[in-house]
């Protein structure tokens, strides 16, 4: 072998042997491979004693205490203050307050008015009535006229052609009649309310048919009870029927007095039978006196 290499080899070794790894490069046979078996001579004791051994330094070297986690922490020059906690028992014992709502003048419904309803209003929810069969025919609708706090009113049939004409209520023969009886009495027009079962003038002027008096009448009793009045004088057998329910005949049971509500109610004929039959001109007359005696026992 090279003695170069050799000595590189022995120099290795050496250092191996001095950190106390030695079994690495030993055979089983206890040599090494081209290496002499023959025993390596002692070293001086000189040149031990200068050189320390590998356990000597590691020994030579500073050591180490166990340090446990908590004290491996950096210690600042004023410990963490901790987090206020509040106690349940206060937080439980504070008042919990409602939520409070919101409030808008504008959500607030509008207080209806107490009592009953008025006139205007009545004709204003008839509005452009196309209910019954009627308004296709007819020019006006004659809801009503008079005193909206009269203590008589009269319910006539329905509209003639001079009434759909202005709409209002017996401005034609027949209410020119109606105008000298209620004269008769000491009244004038404009002091009661004149209306009908119907308002708008059938064709013809024939008598009003069951279906449109069941559509319209509604309109006439909320009439009478804005109204009140103390009498109620139904002119013919049609308003007889409509408001007092009653199917007899006119000329049986005129100047008779019901009850409607809180009124008296009083049956008649109606001024268009006297035009067209003078001779029971007289029965009118009876019954006009009536209601004016009616009307004096206040």
């Amino acid at each position: 072998m090279d003695e170069s290499i050799r000595q590189a080899l022995t120099n290795w070794l050496e250092f191996y042997r001095e950190l106390g790894i030695e079994d690495f490069y030993r055979r089983r046979t206890g040599t090494l491979a081209g290496a002499e078996s023959k025993p390596r001579p002692a070293a001086p004791l000189a040149a031990v004693s200068e050189r320390p051994s590998v356990e000597a330094r590691v020994d030579a070297r500073p050591a180490r205490t166990a340090v446990s986690p908590e004290s491996a922490r950096p210690v600042t020059s004023a410990p963490p203050v901790p987090p206020v906690q509040v106690p349940r028992t206060a937080v439980a014992a504070a008042p919990i307050r409602p939520p409070v709502a919101s409030f808008s003048l504008f959500e607030t419904p509008v207080p209806k008015p107490t009592g009953p309803e008025t006139l205007d209003e009545i004709r204003a929810d008839l509005g452009d009535c196309q209910r019954c069969k009627l308004a296709r025919g007819r020019k006006n609708i004659v809801f009503g006229e008079g005193n909206p706090h009269a203590e008589l009113v009269f319910v006539g049939e329905g509209p003639g052609a001079d009434e759909d004409e202005q709409g209002l209520p017996f401005v034609g023969r027949a209410g020119q009649l109606l105008n000298r009886m209620i004269q008769a009495i000491g009244m004038k027009r404009a002091e009661v309310y004149i209306c009908n079962i119907v308002k708008c003038r059938p064709p013809g002027n024939r008598t009003p048919e069951k279906d449109e008096i069941e559509i319209c009448s509604p309109f006439l009793f909320r009439q009478l009870e804005t109204i009140q009045p103390r009498l109620i004088c139904c002119l013919g057998a049609p308003a007889v029927k409509t408001v007092l329910g009653i199917k007899e005949g006119i000329t049986r049971i005129h100047g008779q007095f019901y009850d409607f509500a809180k009124s008296k109610a009083l049956a008649t004929v109606h001024p268009a039978y006297v035009l067209r039959n003078p001779r029971e001109e007289k029965i009118l007359r009876e019954d006009f006196e009536k209601i004016r005696e009616f009307l004096k026992g206040k």
